[in-house]
């Protein structure tokens, strides 16, 4: 019935998206011809010109969507020689819903399953089927738990949810390219984006009516346990999945490094931390029901599935991995289908780990070391340029630039710890100590037998000129030599940072430009282009272009290299900024200027909230 419903829907809301364009156009003509007989053609043509640019992008707009295939999604193709114990399970369930068991499984690096259907004449006639597994699901999941997750997707195939899945693709695509063609200021673009948040909540809402539909034959195949312990292990297995790319991955992969085997990674994270992710399974908070909600919240969809009537299945507590062949030769090569490495250097974890760490640590310290730099007008800086401020007494005078709530004396003691970073970095560039992965805590610096070393004493005795001589003949015993540790890039990169906002002509020191809000600087592009065309303009140069080739091609300004910023009006935004070396320079927002997001300035002003507050 809810795929009845959605087909309805979604056609009749497609349908209605170009009414309401043509009751537009018809608007326009109406206008165009009373303008021209109380006016001039020029004025009339001024004034329509932005009216007939809209509707355009409204023909384009269901141009692209026609034309545009729902192509199956990137992952491993696999057989039954792969996946043997996968495919017998697959079709086994698929007789048990009633319904045709799909023609191709794909192995995705997701914490999802999902299925799709390259339908015919609008999903009156069924084609090609194809089911998604993420292997985390694999790697984490019981055998009963992962059989609940494929009776879901196979219940979507027997309610033929999926027939319309190219009609509903079509239709977000036709009024999402319709939208990014207007302007925000143009006042079609209203209509239309208030039509397409109406056709996004029909669409919804029908999505969500067909995954309790599907929860069903999760509980009817596996059982309530099963079908319900599976839906609560998602949340925390997602949570997981995004912890390790973050803590174990991205450092890594920012420094041009990669792991050569990604998900296998994955799995031993999972067995270290398996009592953290069985606790975080269980109290994992539930999000708030959201009518822009494609699924409904877990608990909701457990409550339903208390209703539903369900079979008596035994537990089965084996391992998911078990489906197929080798789930760690499946991990190496879904890898090799969906990662680009691109020049990154390949290195096992252990010396990836070691890499990536170092390589981290060495960008803290250049920061620092930069600083030093500036301080003192070394061209060179490095762990000897502050260890020489230390014994000169001018240590505080320097450190209070990172504290500034402490006094000069305060300041001194309390770079203790940025101390021990730079240790740490003269440790590793000395050849003595490496970075040792643990997949239960953070990598940990290690000696050149294995042992921990712990440098925080010594750099506590290395940032006063009393004891600094007694740190120096401790880091000698230790054969780490603070002369070998110095900057490594003299100038702040780009390499990884992060695109946070962006603004189109903006008036920089009395010239219009267009200026992108890093995580670490602010990019500013001169010569923009026409002002009418500035978001658009931001969206197509951050969509073409890598950051890092941003930053290098244009005028960058490091946050490290601002003193203090003046604002002097938030909106529309003036401030004045005063940079190392006396120089001072000028934004100011104009009539002209556009938000590449709506949070665009107020990122900004955060931005120098935080400067002048560090």
């Amino acid at each position: 019935m809810s795929a009845t419903y959605r087909a309805l829907a979604s056609v009749v809301m497609l349908i209605g998206f170009y009414v309401v364009a043509l009751l537009q156009l018809a608007a326009v003509v109406a206008l165009g011809v009373w303008l021209f007989s109380h006016t001039t053609g020029a004025i009339t043509g001024k004034l329509l010109l932005p009216l007939v640019v809209a509707l355009g992008a409204v023909l384009v707009g269901l141009w692209r969507a026609i034309r545009t295939k729902n192509e199956p999604v990137p992952g491993l193709i696999l057989g039954e020689r792969e996946a043997p114990g996968l495919w017998a399970t697959v079709r086994e369930l698929a007789a048990a819903v009633g319904t045709r068991a799909p023609d191709e499984i794909r192995l995705v690096p997701e914490v999802n399953a999902a299925v799709g259907e390259q339908s015919r004449l609008l999903g009156l006639i069924g084609g090609r089927r194809t089911l998604y597994i993420g292997l985390p699901l694999l790697q984490a999941m019981r055998l009963d738990q992962l059989r609940s997750v494929l009776a879901h997707e196979l219940g979507h195939y027997s309610g033929q949810h999926t027939r319309l899945g190219g009609v509903a693709y079509r239709g977000r695509l036709a009024i999402e390219e319709t939208i990014e063609r207007i302007s925000p200021r143009n006042p079609i673009g209203w209509v239309f984006k208030g039509y397409s948040k109406l056709y996004l909540m029909v669409d919804n809402a029908a999505s969500r009516r067909q995954e309790l539909e599907a929860d069903r034959s999760s509980v009817l195949l596996a059982g309530h346990e099963a079908a319900a312990s599976a839906l609560r292990s998602l949340p925390a297995l997602d949570a997981a999945w995004g912890f390790y790319m973050r803590r174990y991955v991205e450092p890594g992969w920012s420094a041009d490094l990669a792991p050569d085997d990604l998900f296998g990674g994955f799995g031993q994270l999972l067995h270290a931390r398996s009592d953290e992710i069985a606790e975080l399974r269980e109290n994992a908070p539930d999000r708030e029901p959201s009518r822009w909600d494609t699924h409904p919240p877990v608990g909701v969809r457990i409550a339903a599935m208390a209703d539903a009537p369900a079979a008596t299945v035994a537990p089965d507590d084996r391992p998911a991995a078990i489906l197929l062949a080798d789930i760690a030769t499946a991990g190496r090569q879904l890898q090799g289908v969906v990662v680009d490495h691109g020049r990154r250097q390949v290195l096992p974890w252990v010396q990836f780990t070691a890499a990536a760490v170092a390589a981290g640590v060495q960008q803290q310290a250049d920061s620092l070391y930069r600083a030093a730099g500036r301080f003192t007008g070394v061209p060179q800086p490095g762990l000897a340029t502050v260890l020489e401020l230390v014994r000169a007494g001018r240590l505080g005078e320097f450190a209070e630039q990172f504290f500034g709530d402490a006094t000069r004396k305060e300041a001194a003691v309390r770079f203790a710890g940025p101390m021990e970073t730079l240790l740490d970095n003269a440790a590793v560039r000395s050849g003595r100590a490496h970075w040792r992965l643990s997949w239960t805590g953070p990598a940990q610096l290690v000696g050149p037998h294995g042992e921990p070393w712990d440098l925080a004493e010594i750099a506590k005795l290395a940032v006063s000129p009393q004891t600094l001589d007694e740190a120096l003949a401790r880091l000698t015993e230790l054969g780490i030599d603070p002369g070998g540790a110095t900057v490594v890039e003299s100038q702040v990169s780009g390499r990884d940072a992060d695109l946070i906002g962006a603004l189109a002509n903006i008036k920089v020191d009395g010239r219009e430009h267009d200026v992108l809000v890093l995580d670490r600087g602010l990019v500013i592009i001169g010569n923009p282009g026409k002002a009418n065309q500035g978001e658009k303009r931001l969206r197509a140069l951050v969509g073409a272009t890598p950051v890092a080739e941003l930053v290098a091609r244009h005028a960058f300004v490091p946050y490290e290299e601002i003193v203090s910023v003046v604002v002097k009006r938030e909106v529309p935004l003036k401030a004045e900024l005063a940079l190392h070396g006396g120089r001072v320079v000028t934004m100011q927002e104009l009539m002209a200027s556009e938000l590449l997001e709506k949070h665009s300035r107020d990122t900004l002003l955060r931005v120098f909230r935080q400067l002048n507050d560090d």
